[in-house]
């Protein structure tokens, strides 16, 4: 669906569901998740439909993943770093104690 136009300079690698995905430094962790099939980045809380990031400027939350752990991360707002790790989130975020 969407693909970058340019090769990365000096590229890094995320993990998304545990996939290695290339990266470009800069860039938000919402860009590489429209270039890794499948194409969304949580299920809503009630009907489990698929949502993928939208506004890209945080305003929306329809992009909101797993990232190094912790839940519900606007990814449209968040950069990747070298060997993060990205997880799509299913359903409501869990609460750890």
């Amino acid at each position: 669906m969407f693909r970058k136009l340019h090769e990365p300079e000096g590229a890094i690698t995320v993990y998304v569901d545990g996939i290695a995905a290339s990266a470009e430094p800069g860039e938000s962790i919402a860009a590489v998740l429209l270039r890794a099939a499948p194409h969304w980045s949580r299920t809503t809380p009630v009907t489990q439909s698929k949502r993928a990031p939208y506004c890209m400027m945080g305003v929306c939350f329809e992009c909101l993943a797993i990232v190094d752990g912790i839940a519900s991360v606007q990814t449209c707002l968040t950069l990747v770093r070298d060997g993060m790790r990205i997880e799509r989130q299913h359903g409501k975020r869990s609460l750890s104690a």
